[in-house]
């Protein structure tokens, strides 16, 4: 049976005076891909914020390999073997693509961790690219490196928020082969995204939400029953 990787309750989240969250519950299990969906400012970028402690005041539980979150800091969150690639990407434009790769430190303790070789064969883009600097790279390219990146810290859990926006159809195509294969080696994967024909062949569970609250949560064998309710809650 799956572990729960990643395991929320109740969580509550706040941008100063602002509640943004409002009793968030979700689990994600060992090698699952899961994605949540959503309009436009209904907080699913803000809950993967907060599983990462970059949000403001949390409360709740947030639960990452059985260890309690809530209370720690974002770099000791991290070091519990989770990777987060934000929709901006956080490519420094002054290092070549091999120095932004090289960048994070290895998660102490991780042995599964991807190497150089590993990443440049399943990204082949990034071998001929490596000395370029990240100003030159195109915006496909610059997403599979922030997320090449994730891999070479060693972490298991990766948070992908909307990594498919604004990409040619090529390159979208090219990361849902790369989410199967990290799929295929085990990894869990919970992704954010507005492209729905891109997330739904993708997902093996699904969570909607609105005004910062879970309203539906299922599985892909009941996602063709669901699109009523999908295309009113976000117009697919």
């Amino acid at each position: 049976m799956s572990t729960a990787v990643l395991e929320i309750r109740d969580l509550h989240a706040w941008y100063g005076e602002s509640h943004v969250l409002h009793g968030v519950d979700m689990s994600v299990q060992e090698g699952e891909v899961v994605t949540l969906l959503g309009r436009n400012g209904a907080g699913r970028t803000t809950t993967m914020r907060a599983i990462l402690g970059l949000t403001g005041a949390r409360k709740g539980s947030i639960r990452i390999n059985g260890v309690e979150t809530i209370g720690l800091a974002t770099h000791r969150i991290a070091h519990l073997g989770i990777g987060y690639c934000p929709e901006e990407r956080g490519i420094f434009a002054s290092l070549s693509a091999e120095e932004n790769l090289m960048l994070p430190p290895a998660l102490k303790g991780s042995a599964q961790a991807m190497s150089v070789s590993e990443i440049y064969e399943m990204f082949p883009n990034l071998a001929e690219r490596r000395h370029s600097q990240g100003t030159r790279l195109s915006g496909g390219e610059q997403q599979m490196l922030a997320v090449a990146r994730i891999l070479r810290t060693g972490a298991r859990l990766l948070l992908l928020d909307e990594i498919s926006e604004g990409l040619a159809p090529v390159i979208v195509q090219a990361l849902a082969r790369m989410i199967t294969t990290l799929r295929g080696k085990g990894y869990t994967i919970v992704m954010v995204e507005q492209n729905f024909r891109f997330a739904a062949p993708l997902a093996d569970r699904f969570y909607v939400m609105e005004h910062g609250r879970m309203v539906e949560a299922f599985g892909a064998k009941e996602l063709d029953a669901k699109m009523p309710v999908l295309r009113e809650l976000l117009g697919v």
